[in-house]
């Protein structure tokens, strides 16, 4: 056995003789962008005391003056002997809900679970009364083989599809044991929203369709369980709702539902911005819904010093004069740049001139805070990022025969809806509309998992087929809108 000691909480773990460090240290909130690869700095520590060789792939990844001072990459390592590492603890912000909703009354309890790719939610109902028992939230247990789709995808591609599906499926059943475990109550159902891969990961479908050309879901139709057959005991059915089309999925139908976008009159769009962007607009009269590869820069990944919405991430830049002012999540020492902190930044830039209108940045970097900067590159990630979100708005308010001016409301889902400032928003393009049309529609996905557990199979399944999906690598169009949409505004 041995001992790491971590700092500066001063937190002691024992540990058996040659375990991964990246097993021990994920459950102390260490991230891994891309999947324990050893091709980025998210799972950086600092080594105090204790042996930790230097690999050839933290020579290429790591300055040279960053080993010297005993910086390292977890995923590159096992324990050997004992260490002390210093390891800045991260605290994520995870978004449940509270939303009072109209229901019509069943006997028991119910559960509902948002299967997202960083954090899972679950909670518990009294389906008399519709009020929240209790309540259980988490980091993805799957986010050690890489915080993003994309990455998973890739593990699951490579093999890793089981371990995937048995460490979603075992996280959920523990936490449904912590919820009932005081329960008076039979529980009655159980009903999951997810994005597509996380639908496809966590039902045991093949995720190798997402990964080619047309990305379309192997099996976009509800699917059963009983909690026996996921080993979690007894007989209560467990749902996972319907995917629409592409990467649009369960957790985008929930979000229809949760915004009243299908009851509306007038025009309006729900968008949830993650590594695959996913809008949906309409009204009671037709809706049409499409992805966009949005890639991860809304979540920090593929952004020089990103970081996901925790301890330490600069979450907010703002213009003060000739300077910036930032805020730090949790307060102390930045340690990156998540994705709201980005979105302020580029506008901050754009604002001082320091960022052209093109995309081009005058100057090599321009410093935040500490030792945290923004860099070129990182400027054209959310270049691909927005352009790829607006064209996606553009094409389905067209397919409409209306504009961006008919849009009454725009809903704006998840934990980066939640945070995200409209105003930096607007300043790079992201949302051509006026600011009070925007609102964020707090943890739509959760909330559209609860009134599932009211109502009928067959109003959801009526619900999906009038969602018209759109390919947007079939519209003739698409190109040169997003070529356009990459611009910020002058």
């Amino acid at each position: 056995m041995t001992t790491i000691t971590l700092s500066p909480a001063g937190r002691r773990l024992t540990v058996e003789s040659a375990t991964a460090l990246q097993d021990i240290l994920f459950e102390q909130g260490v991230e891994y962008p891309c999947g324990g690869l050893g091709r980025c700095k998210g799972c950086r520590v600092k080594l105090l005391k204790g042996e930790l060789p230097v690999t050839g792939e933290e020579t290429k990844v790591l300055t040279a003056a960053e080993i010297a001072e005993g910086w390292r990459l977890a995923c590159r390592h096992v324990v050997e002997s004992d260490l002390e590492l210093e390891l800045a603890q991260s605290e994520m912000p995870i978004l449940g809900d509270d939303s009072s909703f109209a229901f019509t009354p069943r006997t028991g309890l119910g559960v509902a679970v948002d299967l997202g790719t960083t954090t899972v939610v679950a909670q518990l109902l009294d389906l008399q009364t519709g009020r929240v028992l209790a309540a259980a939230t988490g980091l993805n247990a799957q986010a050690r083989h890489g915080d993003d789709v994309l990455t998973r995808v890739d593990f699951a591609v490579r093999g890793g599809q089981q371990e995937l599906q048995g460490l979603i499926r075992a996280q959920i059943g523990a936490m449904i044991a912590r919820l009932t475990a005081s329960a008076d109550h039979p529980l009655a159902r159980i009903v999951l929203v997810g994005n597509t891969v996380m639908h496809h990961l966590f039902c045991g479908l093949d995720v190798t369709p997402l990964a080619t050309h047309p990305f379309e879901p192997q099996h976009p139709g509800r699917v059963r369980f009983t909690c026996g057959e996921l080993g979690w005991g007894g007989e209560t059915v467990v749902e996972f709702l319907l995917c629409i089309g592409g990467f649009v999925g369960p957790d985008v139908l929930a979000g229809i539902v949760a915004t009243g976008l299908a009851e509306r009159e007038g025009l309006a769009a729900l968008i949830d911005l993650g590594t695959n962007g996913e809008v949906v607009v309409g009204n009671r009269e037709r809706l049409v819904c499409t992805s966009t590869a949005a890639g991860p820069a809304f979540e920090g990944a593929r952004i020089a010093m990103g970081m996901r919405a925790a301890t330490g991430a600069i979450g907010d830049v703002q213009r003060a004069g000739d300077t910036l002012s930032c805020r730090v999540i949790g307060g102390g020492e930045p340690r990156g740049l998540c994705g709201s902190g980005l979105v302020d930044a580029v506008a901050a830039g754009l604002d001082l001139g320091l960022i052209e209108a093109g995309g081009r940045m005058k100057p090599p970097s321009m410093p935040l805070m500490g030792l945290v900067a923004l860099f070129p590159n990182d400027v054209r990630e959310l270049q691909l990022a927005k352009g790829a979100i607006a064209a996606g708005l553009r094409i389905l308010t067209a397919r409409l025969g209306a504009s961006l001016d008919d849009i009454g409301l725009l809903y704006l889902a998840g934990a980066f809806g939640n945070y995200i400032s409209r105003a930096s928003a607007q300043r790079i393009g992201l949302l051509a509309l006026p600011r009070e049309r925007i609102l964020p529609a707090g943890n739509a996905a959760l909330l559209g998992a609860k009134r599932a557990l009211f109502e009928s199979e067959a109003a959801w399944d009526r619900l999906a087929r009038r969602v018209e999906h759109v390919s947007l690598s079939a519209e003739p169009e698409f190109q040169d809108i997003f070529a356009e949409e990459m611009r910020f505004p002058d």
